[in-house]
Parts: C-alpha cells; structure tokens; sequence
C-alpha cells in the first residue's frame, strides 16, 4: 500500500510538472465587425444620437464605447454600447 501512494504522489508531480511545460495557447482577440470591438488604444468617439425615420415611427439611435477589459498583454477592449428607443417624428 504505502508503494502505491508513493506511486500515485510521484505520477501526480510528474504531471504537473509536464503541464507545466506545455506551451501557452495565446488567444485570438478579432471581430468579423471593427465597429462593434477594438482593441487598444484610446476610446473611439461617441455619435451623438441620431433619428432614423422606420415609417409610422421613428427611433432614436445613441452609440457609446466603454471599456471592456485587458487583454492579457495590457491592451484595452473597447466594446460599443447601443441604446435604440422610440421618439415621435419631426
């Protein structure tokens, strides 16, 4: 018995340590749309709200930026907010 747990304590060492050893898979921070994330830098501007005419109504469109995070070497994840609400025509 006291064999099979030296077995099992030097298995489980050997393995943290070959995991160790792994190389790191660095991640991917991309987006199919640059309007809707950027990465780094400084904040991107806001658009003032903009009134989009839908027919019988009309919508009020507000975009802001806010920072989302880092990645993990330091750069800031910009992530654009939309706030859409109905206004009456002009």
């Amino acid at each position: 018995m006291n064999r099979f747990c030296t077995f099992c304590v030097c298995a489980a060492i050997a393995v943290t340590i070959a995991s160790c050893g792994v190389a790191t898979i660095n991640p991917n921070y991309s987006s199919a749309n640059p309007e809707l994330m950027r990465i780094g830098g400084e904040a991107p501007g806001d658009k003032g709200p903009e009134i989009i005419n839908m027919g019988s109504y009309c919508l009020s469109v507000t975009e802001k930026w806010k920072a989302d995070g880092k990645t993990p070497d330091g750069q800031t994840l910009w992530s654009k907010d939309t706030l859409r609400k109905a206004v009456p025509c002009r």
